[in-house]
């Protein structure tokens, strides 16, 4: 059992370099409480600076291996990129460092293995972060972790994965893309279609453009079995303001995404 949360937190809410970094840090702080502490993290719209204070975090240091920290391309021409973090205690860079008696089933971490990049055709050039991880009870075949691309779970050997993030699922065609890609929708799967309290965007907000609350944020699957899921709403970080009181703002305005899953 594994367990993933996935968040977009917000590149454009405050472009204050300390603010942004207060509220990932606040955002982080809310993932990593309780005893819910996931395996594997997904961020989006991580800045350079937030990703820079992130992996300096000593909590991350401590319990998170963090993926392509080498790469300096990441952020050529583009505002922002995507970043995934996997907990040291289900998972593994390298043979040497694994343990009779450490990780899960069979005494065994899953190994780190591929990790790429995709650029996908979008106006801020998304990417999709894509990082295998092989099982110790099946290492001829890898499973996929992917921050956001659907054909790259068919590729030869993969046996599934997972792809969460934000969908940016404002249209019909957009939200559509799911079932079109034929993978399964982990919240549906568990909540049914009509359930609104999947909403992950304009959650509580007046919006000018006339959008109401959207499920923007999903997980997608293939080969995986969801067995929880929820969405974790922001709380509010105070903005000062020269000469007028300070405001309160969200963390973000993407709510979370929680999934246990199985492989």
């Amino acid at each position: 059992m594994l367990s993933l949360i996935s968040w977009n937190i917000d590149a454009f809410s405050s472009r204050a370099i300390s603010r942004a970094i207060s509220r990932a840090k606040l955002i982080l702080g809310h993932i990593l409480k309780g005893p819910k502490s996931p395996n594997i993290i997904f961020l989006q719209e991580v800045t350079p600076d937030v990703r820079t204070s992130l992996l300096r975090d000593a909590r991350v240091r401590a319990t998170f291996l963090a993926t392509d920290t080498e790469d300096q391309t990441l952020f050529e021409k583009v505002p922002f990129a995507t970043m995934t973090l996997l907990s040291r205690t289900h998972f593994t860079s390298g043979l040497d460092s694994q343990k009779e008696d450490d990780g899960i089933e069979g005494g065994e971490k899953f190994m780190l293995g591929r990790i790429s990049r995709v650029t996908l055709p979008s106006k801020y050039r998304r990417d999709a972060l894509c990082v295998d991880i092989i099982p110790p009870s099946a290492p001829s075949t890898f499973f996929r972790l992917i921050n956001i691309l659907a054909n790259a779970l068919r590729e030869p050997g993969c046996g599934g994965g997972i792809i969460a993030g934000d969908f940016n699922a404002i249209s019909p065609e957009d939200d559509g893309l799911v079932d079109k890609n034929k993978l399964e929708d982990a919240w549906d799967a568990l909540h049914g279609r009509g359930d609104l309290d999947g909403a992950t965007w304009g959650v509580s907000v007046e919006r000018r453009d006339g959008l109401g609350p959207g499920r923007l944020d999903k997980v997608a699957m293939m080969g995986l079995k969801a067995k929880e899921m929820e969405v974790l709403h922001p709380g509010p970080i105070e903005v000062p303001r020269p000469g007028e009181k300070p405001v309160e703002i969200p963390w973000s305005d993407h709510c979370g995404l929680r999934c246990t899953f199985t492989i």
